[in-house]
């Protein structure tokens, strides 16, 4: 009974997960944490900076872990814990958190969600590519999976965040909790370890009256992008690889797309 019910729980939070139209983030209680203190962090879906809270489900990801300078320590918990990670911060510094899900599949039932999401994330020439392929305007799929970084300060936050070996990953290259980001937070957007020069990053911040903004940059040739932050504020930074895939059977997906996100907070001056 209880692995029958287990299994139904599993099978409804995947039937549940959101098209890729939404974004996905690694959403801490608290960005800042004492020595030995409680890691406490959300799995959420959404858009706006808002969205649902996912539980702790191993068959949903294929890595979660606190990365806390050369140490890496896996994530654990029970299934359907939620918050789903709650943990004993491993060490006194900058602490990341770090998961990948595993991969999704959606059916595009109609022509405007494909373009609006192509549109809105700037993917210049899919469209003119998915029409020179001789693909459908509706009825193909795609598979997609995230890949998320938070940034936590537990006691001093001293430290800088890294590549941490993900397919596609955001790279804080300065610390939010110790530098002075008066001129501004500057991020590397990576695929397969290598720079993405030219692509759009989405910037979602949230300040103390929880309003969210939402600003767009674009990163230079060596995937950057110097974002302008603001004291207490929370932020959100967003990209997307979006990737063709050459089908083998009917009903395989034609394209795949690949999401990056980092979470951080900009505590008082």
């Amino acid at each position: 009974m209880r692995l029958l019910a287990f299994s139904l729980f599993a099978a409804l939070t995947l039937s549940s997960l959101p098209a890729p139209a939404h974004e996905f983030w690694i959403s801490p209680e608290t960005y800042t944490v004492e020595p030995e203190g409680q890691i406490v962090a959300h799995i959420r879906v959404g858009q706006n900076f808002k969205g649902g809270a996912y539980s702790y489900i191993p068959q949903n990801f294929v890595r979660f872990d606190m990365v806390a300078g050369d140490r890496v320590i896996p994530v654990e918990g029970r299934i359907g814990d939620r918050p789903a990670l709650s943990m004993t911060a491993p060490a006194e510094g900058l602490v990341t958190l770090v998961h990948q899900t595993t991969d999704y599949f959606l059916t595009y039932s109609d022509a405007d969600t494909f373009v609006n999401f192509v549109t809105s994330k700037d993917f210049d020439g899919v469209l003119a590519e998915h029409k020179a392929r001789g693909l459908p305007e509706a009825g193909f799929r795609e598979r997609y999976s995230r890949f998320a970084k938070s940034l936590i300060a537990v006691g001093d936050g001293d430290g800088a965040d890294r590549e941490v070996g993900l397919l596609t990953e955001i790279v804080a290259l300065a610390n939010p909790y110790t530098d002075d980001p008066s001129a501004g937070l500057p991020v590397q957007v990576l695929y397969q370890g290598a720079p993405r020069a030219g692509v759009q990053v989405d910037v979602f911040a949230r300040g103390a009256d929880d309003a969210v903004t939402l600003t767009k940059y674009r990163t230079d040739d060596a995937g950057l992008a110097v974002i302008s932050v603001q004291p207490e504020t929370d932020y959100l930074v967003d990209s997307v690889v979006m990737r063709p895939l050459e089908p083998e059977a009917e009903n395989d997906p034609v394209w795949e797309s690949l999401w990056a996100s980092l979470t951080f907070r900009v505590p008082p001056r």
